[in-house]
C-alpha cells in the first residue's frame, strides 16, 4: 500500500472511531443523568487507544463528561501519545 493510502485509511479508521467514541460518550452522560445503564470505562479507554481518542476528547469536554476522575484524560493523552509515536515511526518508514 502507497503511503498516501496509508493516510486515507487511517483517517477513515481515526475518523470512524472518534465518531463512535464521542457519540459513546454522549450516550454514557445522558445515562449517567437518568441513572441508566452506563458503558464501561473500560471500553471507553480501548476505543480511545484504538484510535478514537480525538472524540474522547472533544466529547469529554463538550459533555463534561469525567471530568471529575483525573485518570481519565492521562489516558486519553496517553492514547494521544502512543499514536502519535506510531505515525512518527510510520512516516520515517516511507522516506
Amino acid at each position: 500500500m502507497s503511503s498516501s493510502g496509508v493516510i486515507h485509511f487511517a483517517l477513515v479508521w481515526y475518523g470512524t472511531l472518534s465518531v463512535l467514541l464521542f457519540a459513546m460518550y454522549g450516550l454514557d452522560k445522558a445515562q449517567a443523568v437518568i441513572n441508566g445503564r452506563r458503558i464501561s470505562e473500560r471500553t471507553l479507554h480501548f476505543l480511545a487507544l484504538l484510535g478514537g481518542f480525538p472524540g474522547g476528547l472533544l466529547g469529554r469536554a463538550l459533555f463534561h463528561h469525567k471530568t471529575r476522575k483525573p485518570f481519565f484524560p492521562v489516558i486519553l493523552l496517553g492514547s494521544a501519545g502512543v499514536h502519535i509515536l506510531l505515525w512518527f515511526l510510520l512516516l520515517n518508514n516511507f522516506r
